[in-house]
């Protein structure tokens, strides 16, 4: 009985971990999608400085949705801690 206890507890730790390491992992990949953004903005920019002004909302836009694409996988992993 005992043994079957003490499967569960380290089953139930490893879903925690592997919600921890998604988590993180979508913040690293959140992160780089956005530099990426920021680098391709800046060296469009300075090919067409006259562009730059609808680049930057681009840009701005396309952060925002990876920001909230990344927000939505934090939440389903935290998600799968909490369960």
């Amino acid at each position: 009985m005992l043994a079957i206890i003490l499967q569960a507890a380290a089953g139930a730790a490893l879903g925690k971990f592997g919600a921890a390491i998604g988590a993180s992992i979508a913040a690293i990949a959140a992160g780089l999608g956005i530099g990426k953004i920021g680098k391709s903005a800046l060296e469009s920019s300075a090919r067409q400085p006259e562009a730059a002004g609808g680049m930057r909302t681009t840009a701005i836009i396309i952060a925002a949705l990876i920001e909230g694409a990344c927000l939505f996988a934090i939440l389903v992993c935290l998600l799968g801690i909490i369960r």
